[in-house]
């Protein structure tokens, strides 16, 4: 062992043991690596990255621009400021019919952050969480963080990758503390209807001591015609149901950090104790930006969407003509989950794929198109693509997939 691997090996015996257990974020793994390779000079397209690549939308940032003028420069409230919570409270009411009061709010540095908070608040050792799978790299290890225990229930490719109520029943003992999913859902753009969210929702009113992590970050990147439903708005399960969202998707505000719960205030006031002894408020400028985005025009939201569900069509059309890819069609968020399984064994004549993690690396290696392996977000058989990108990259992109799988034998 050369020294550097020794200092290395003593160095990560000194972590914690919590931390020594958890995993990188794939996502992020692969965007260091595409940026790497792009500071070399290779010519990458990146679509591992989950980032709108539209800019904020120009009343926001003046929002935030009079908010530094106007002297917003100190410490926020734990929560988040009134204004903010009272717009999050009248969005939900709007868009969600969740009737929540601004006491029931809590804003925090990005959606990430509130999912964390409440896993924390919520969870015990040996708690279980069950978890739709295909799920966000960072459930299982925000779990694993707090010492739960991840149930892992798989929604089949033949169902758009969504889990059923009669799964979700069998996956309930009676150490299960929380359901927690997505829709619109990362990795896989599917989308769970009302009567599916219905459907869910009468197993959970016979398990009292069941929550809800309702992560709905993608909410208005929907292409359904029945358009978003929320599961809080089921009154039967109101005070068990945790609706986590934000502002970096919807409103291409990623960078802003503003996430928030919306719970029954004692989950609320748990999750602003938490805070209160880990972060404190979060920035006080993007909180007055996140004001204006609640409170403004949804036109440039709208438009947005539009765009995304353009390049979904573009992207899933050309994934099809890839001999071997399964595709089937998201109906919201950005992206694409084709199952690559087909080209496990087979070689270029150098590198042999085993898996989707060989797969995404080979193809980022050899063609320099950035993705991500599904086996992150608990389907092994997959890659995610991000389609937030222009037309003419994601073409060229696909090209160049189509191109390298052509050299598999």
């Amino acid at each position: 062992m050369s020294a550097v691997a020794e200092q290395t090996r003593l160095e990560t015996r000194l972590l914690a043991d919590r931390i020594n257990a958890l995993e990188e974020s794939s996502t992020l793994a692969m965007t260091k690596m595409a940026r790497e390779l792009a500071a070399q000079g290779h010519k990458v397209i990146s679509l591992s990255v989950g980032e709108p690549d539209f800019k904020t939308p120009a009343h926001i940032c003046e929002a935030a621009k009079k908010a530094i003028d106007d002297g917003f420069h100190g410490y926020s409230p734990v929560a988040g400021y009134p204004d903010l919570r009272k717009a999050i409270a009248d969005k939900l009411k709007r868009d969600n019919n969740i009737d929540w009061k601004p006491e029931n709010i809590v804003v925090s540095t990005g959606a990430k952050h509130s999912l964390a908070n409440v896993i924390q608040v919520l969870v015990n050792p040996g708690d279980e969480v069950v978890i739709f799978a295909p799920y966000w790299v960072s459930y299982s290890e925000m779990v694993k963080l707090a010492e739960g225990k991840s149930v892992v229930v798989d929604g089949a490719f033949e169902n758009d990758f969504k889990v059923t109520a009669d799964q979700l029943e069998a996956a309930i003992t009676p150490r299960t503390k929380i359901v927690m999913y997505a829709s619109p859902n990362n990795p896989t753009g599917a989308v769970y209807s009302e009567q599916e969210l219905r459907d869910i929702a009468a197993v959970l009113e016979k398990h009292e001591g069941v929550y809800v992590l309702a992560d709905e970050i993608y909410e208005y990147i929907n292409f359904t015609e029945e358009g978003h439903f929320s599961i809080g708005s089921i009154p039967a399960l109101k005070d068990r149901v945790i609706t986590v969202n934000g502002v970096a998707k919807g409103y291409a505000m990623t960078g802003w950090r503003i996430g928030f719960i919306a719970a029954a205030k004692w989950i609320a006031d748990g999750v602003e104790k938490l805070q209160g002894q880990v972060t404190s408020g979060t920035n006080s400028i993007a909180q007055k930006a996140a004001t204006a985005a609640f409170n403004g025009p949804k036109e440039p939201s709208i438009e947005m969407a539009k765009a995304y569900h353009r390049r979904r069509d573009l992207v899933v059309g050309l994934l099809k003509d890839i001999p071997g890819f399964k595709v089937n069609v998201p109906q919201g968020a950005f992206y694409a989950f084709p199952d690559v399984s087909y080209y496990f064994g087979k070689s270029d004549g150098e590198t042999t794929i085993n898996d989707s993690d060989d797969f995404a690396n080979w193809l980022l290696h050899r063609s320099y198109v950035s993705t991500v392996a599904g086996s992150g977000f608990g389907a092994p058989n997959c890659i995610r693509i991000s389609t937030a990108a222009a037309d003419e990259a994601l073409e060229e992109a696909v090209k160049r997939i189509k191109d390298a799988v052509a050299t598999l034998k």
